[in-house]
């Protein structure tokens, strides 16, 4: 069946490389189905325009707007990046694709974004390793209250039940590569390194090694891809989707340290640090002021493993084609994408902020 997919987020570097990877695909039912992509500013929406990009200029927070927009372009399928921490933006879009399926009589998808925060012990999820094909759903809902992230995941589930409305959660890990979007093409993680290590001439660590979660984006595009290819054929309600729907986008890990040692070795090689040597972060406090990230959410981003393990993904069918070592051996490419596009047009960090404010 065809359809027409909403993107929310598209300016940014997830939604934006869905749009691209969306409109290139060689897959079928993507290919006759109709992409429109949600951005917020005059500029964002005249930049994807001009790439033939179909363009709906939305402020998420207008519930009125939001429900007019997709009845209008008669949206189905949702898929949510514009934000995992403003849970109003999901319950918007939920609304309003329960009114379209109200008026068109056929069912509507939303593919919601969370982050892999929500399965770190360091925010209270309990010890003990974990498949996303268990009872996560449950679990999440045993510990919403210490975490807004997982209360946000078990809301917006919970809503689009209530809804009819058939639900997924995507949830990326660190994610790396240059984006293919129009507006954001950097990351978070890698870039807020690569330019914290300039501004002080050297790439820092903290003092534990441990293990961290990796995707490339090209490779996390794909699994989105095959969510939205399995709904187009007709399996959307068969896969794993409501309160089974999570797909986490982990495809192999990465140690901390030895990535920020070939960080080092690459950055030293391009005359951008003073040593090939890591130095080690004095204090989360150190390391907040250097990359411009709130204190509390230093150990979360940059030194946390999840206890979480990827599995409904795989039973999708989902193939990575990045694993640690394609990463390691170009990880100077982590440092050409900020040396060419400068800083990310990213909202997170201010979202951080404000997060840390509240």
């Amino acid at each position: 069946m065809s359809s027409n997919i909403l993107v929310t987020g598209a300016a940014g570097y997830v939604g934006g490389s869905i749009v691209a990877d969306f409109l290139s695909s060689n897959i079928l039912a993507l290919k006759s189905s109709r992409v429109i992509a949600t951005v917020r500013s005059d500029e964002q929406a005249k930049l994807l325009s001009k790439s033939g990009i179909n363009v709906l200029q939305l402020d998420l927070t207008d519930e009125k707007a939001v429900i007019d927009g997709i009845v209008k372009h008669n949206i189905n399928i949702v898929i949510h990046t514009a934000s995992s921490l403003d849970p109003r933006l999901a319950f918007n879009l939920l609304t309003g694709l329960a009114e379209q399926q109200k008026a068109s009589g056929s069912k509507a998808y939303f593919i919601h974004t969370s982050g892999l925060s929500a399965f770190l012990p360091k925010t209270g999820w309990p010890e003990g390793e974990m498949k996303d094909s268990d009872s996560i759903f449950e679990t999440e809902k045993q510990f919403a209250e210490s975490f807004a992230l997982r209360k946000n995941d078990v809301d917006i589930t919970e809503a689009a039940n209530a809804l009819g409305i058939a639900s997924f959660i995507v949830v990326p890990c660190t994610v790396y590569g240059k984006g293919t979007g129009q507006w954001n093409q950097l990351s978070v993680i890698f870039p807020i390194t690569v330019q914290a290590s300039i501004k002080q001439k050297s790439v820092s660590k903290f003092p534990e090694d441990g293990k961290s979660a990796g995707v490339h984006i090209s490779d996390l595009t794909n699994l989105y891809g095959l969510v939205v290819k399995n709904i187009l054929e007709g399996s959307g309600a068969l896969i794993p989707n409501g309160m089974h729907g999570y797909y986490v986008a982990i495809a192999h890990e990465m140690s901390r340290w030895e990535t920020l040692d070939r960080l080092a070795a690459a950055m030293k090689a391009r005359g951008l640090v003073a040593s090939s040597e890591t130095q080690v972060w004095t204090s989360d406090e150190a390391a907040a002021e250097a990359t411009g990230v709130p204190a509390m959410f230093v150990d979360i981003l940059f030194n946390s493993s999840a206890n979480i393990i990827a599995d409904n993904a795989f039973k999708l069918g989902w193939k990575p084609k990045w694993d640690e070592t394609r990463f390691l051996d170009n990880i100077d490419d982590e440092i050409m994408s900020v040396l060419e596009l400068g800083k990310a047009k990213s909202s997170l960090v201010d979202s951080l902020f404000l997060a840390a404010g509240s």
